[in-house]
């Protein structure tokens, strides 16, 4: 099942919420090409704040 904005895993509770909803975007779209669930939280994390970081170095 994917996740959504209201519903999502409780590692991604305390992310920012621009990050967690890239978080889930990305764990979702992992999910779908048949990575396991905890294996898709994990990259899907570390993918979306690697992201926001890119995001925060272009925009100064």
């Amino acid at each position: 099942m994917p996740w959504t904005t209201e519903d999502y895993p409780a590692s991604m509770k305390n992310l920012e919420e621009v990050i967690r909803n890239k978080a889930i975007e990305i764990a979702n779209a992992l999910l779908e090409e048949g990575y396991e669930e905890g294996r898709a939280i994990s990259i899907a994390i570390s993918q979306a704040k690697k992201w926001r970081e890119d995001q925060d170095s272009t925009e100064g």
